[in-house]
C-alpha cells in the first residue's frame, strides 16, 4: 500500500539523524564504498526524503539533478528503478558505478560504452602515475560486476524539458539540494515539468534552502534561499500548507552545533571558497528545507 503523502514545507531537525540512525549508518557505508564525498548537509536531506518516501521496491523514481550522487544508488539498491536526470553529462560514468549497478542510458549518447569511456579517460591530460592509479582502482571494481543490483537509467537533460519521459509515468520524484540552483521563475517551469511526469497521487520530495525572511542568493554555493511563501508559490501549494518556519532560528542553532555534520566535512570543501562551506571552515549560513508536493488524483 502506498503511503498517504501529506503536502508540507518542513525544515528538518538534526534530531532526525539519531531518530533514523540505522538509515544514516547505511547511507554513510554506501557512500564510502562508492568513494563519494558528502555535501555538508546531505545526510539530513537524504534522511528527510527517505523518511517521507516509504517503500520503494518495484517503483519507478526520478532523481532530479542527480549527478553521480548517492540517493540514486541507494534507491536502486532498495529495488527501485531510478531515472537519473541531470543537465550535466554523465556519459563517461566511472566504472565503479557500472560495476555495482545495472546502468543504461535513456538514449544512446546518454551513456558511453565502457570501452569508449575508458579510452576517453586514458586520453585525459594528467601525469601518468595519477592516471594509472585512478584507472587501476576503477578496473578493480569490475570484480564486483557479478553482484550488480538495481537499475539506474542515465538521462542527460535539462529538468525543464523532459521530452523523453511520458506524462504520468513515474511513481515519485526526488531532488536533493538541486532545485535551488535555478532562478525562481525558471524553477516554477521545472516544477511543472516534474509534476507532468509524475503519476497522480505520487509525491515530489525536494530539499532546497530555507530563508527566515526574504529570498536571498548565496553566491558561494550558487543557490537561492527561499521563504515559505516563495516555496508555496513556486510549488503551487495552497496557502494553508503547513510549515515550521516559526522554528527556523531554533532549528538553525541546533544544526550549527551538530558535531556529526561539522566533523564530516568532505575534503573538497577545503580546496575552494566557491561552495557551501568555503575553505572548509564550519560556518553554516543556511539550512535545508524539505517540500512535499502531491500530484492530484
Amino acid at each position: 500500500m502506498s503511503p498517504n503523502y501529506q503536502e508540507k514545507i518542513e525544515i528538518p531537525s538534526v534530531d532526525l539523524l539519531n531518530q533514523q540512525r540505522p538509515l544514516v549508518t547505511e547511507l554513510k557505508g554506501l557512500a564510502r564504498s562508492l568513494h563519494l564525498e558528502l555535501g555538508w548537509h546531505y545526510l539530513l536531506d537524504w534522511t528527510w526524503i527517505l523518511s517521507q518516501l516509504g517503500e520503494v521496491k518495484g517503483k519507478r523514481i526520478l532523481d532530479a539533478g542527480a549527478g553521480t550522487g548517492l540517493l540514486q544508488w541507494y534507491l536502486a539498491r532498495q529495488g527501485a528503478e531510478v531515472l537519473s536526470v541531470d543537465r550535466l553529462s554523465r556519459a563517461a560514468l566511472p566504472v565503479r558505478f557500472r560495476a555495482r549497478f545495472q546502468v543504461q542510458g535513456v538514449r544512446p549518447d546518454d551513456l558511453l560504452p565502457l570501452k569508449q569511456m575508458l579510452q576517453q579517460d586514458w586520453e585525459r591530460k594528467e601525469k601518468l602515475p595519477v592516471k594509472l592509479s585512478r584507472q587501476g582502482r576503477e578496473l578493480l571494481s569490475l570484480a564486483q560486476i557479478g553482484s550488480r543490483a538495481g537499475r539506474v537509467r542515465i538521462y542527460n537533460q535539462d529538468l525543464s524539458t523532459l521530452s523523453d519521459i511520458p506524462s504520468d509515468s513515474v511513481d515519485a520524484v526526488v531532488a536533493v539540494s538541486a532545485l535551488e540552483h535555478n532562478e525562481p521563475e525558471g524553477l516554477m517551469t521545472v516544477v511543472k515539468e516534474l509534476m507532468r511526469v509524475l503519476k497522480p497521487g505520487g509525491p515530489l520530495l525536494a530539499t532546497l534552502v530555507a530563508s527566515s525572511g526574504q529570498d536571498w542568493w548565496h553566491a558561494p554555493s550558487s543557490a537561492w534561499c527561499y521563504s515559505a511563501a516563495s516555496l508555496r508559490r513556486i510549488f503551487d501549494l495552497p496557502d494553508d500548507t503547513p510549515d515550521n518556519y516559526a522554528d527556523h532560528d531554533t532549528l538553525f542553532d541546533k544544526l550549527v552545533n551538530n558535531t556529526e555534520l561539522k566533523n564530516g566535512l568532505a575534503k573538497f570543501y577545503f580546496k575552494s571558497g566557491e561552495n557551501g562551506m568555503p575553505w572548509g571552515v564550519w560556518d553554516p549560513r543556511y539550512q535545508p528545507v524539505g517540500v512535499c508536493k502531491v500530484k492530484p488524483t
